[in-house]
């Protein structure tokens, strides 16, 4: 009797194991590759590079009116990632996910077992700051705040950057716990670099 109490325990050890996946070193359950953003955007944006947008800040979120400043997230790609895929030409994973901006994308893929990968959320004429922040660092002409979350144990791995960006702002999220691509808020960093060469006239 006692062996058979044993042989189930294993198995559903097993079970349970195959649900969960190893962030340095870490067993954490599963989840959607994004973390809850620690954004507020209440103020007007002063654009750091002079531009100004005389757009009135639009009065919902999502709204489906074409964007002043066109489409942000085809302006970085796979190409600009580290992460190893078989086509690095391929569109965000998703788009358009986060209702509460007015863009939203992911770049997501596999490494092992682990998800990791990329989020921006941009907003039209008001600024995106960080309810909490744990250092800042000058970008060109542009202030970039970031959150440092690689040791937070609760949530996964990640770095969350903002910078006034378009006659707006920008989040851009790194989620990566596989230790493989360097520093998650070194990522951020060169994703708001590719940003800022690409920055559309609102």
């Amino acid at each position: 009797m006692r062996r058979v109490v044993i042989s189930l325990l294993v198995v559903a050890f097993g079970l349970t194991s195959a649900c969960a996946y190893t962030v340095n070193g870490t067993p954490v359950a599963e989840q959607v590759l994004d973390v809850d953003p620690p954004f507020t955007s209440t103020k007007p944006t002063p654009t750091g590079s002079g531009k100004s947008s005389t757009k009135p800040s639009p009065t919902t979120s999502g709204s489906s009116e074409p964007s002043a400043v066109g489409d942000i997230c085809a302006l970085i790609g796979w190409k600009d990632l580290p992460y190893d895929v078989p086509d690095k030409g391929a569109k965000p994973t998703d788009t358009g996910y986060d209702t509460s901006f007015d863009q939203s994308c992911k770049w997501q893929t596999s490494v092992d077992s682990l998800d990791v990968g990329v989020t921006l959320r941009f907003r039209e004429g008001k600024a995106i700051t960080l309810e909490q922040s744990n250092g800042e660092f000058d970008l060109a002409d542009r202030k970039v705040k970031y959150f440092d979350r690689t040791t937070d144990t609760s949530v996964q791995p990640s770095c969350v950057l903002v910078m006034d960006y378009a006659g707006g702002g920008i989040g851009i999220i790194v989620i990566d716990g596989s230790a493989r691509f360097g520093a998650i808020c070194d990522q951020g960093k060169k994703v708001a670099e590719v940003l800022l060469t690409k920055e559309p006239t609102p």
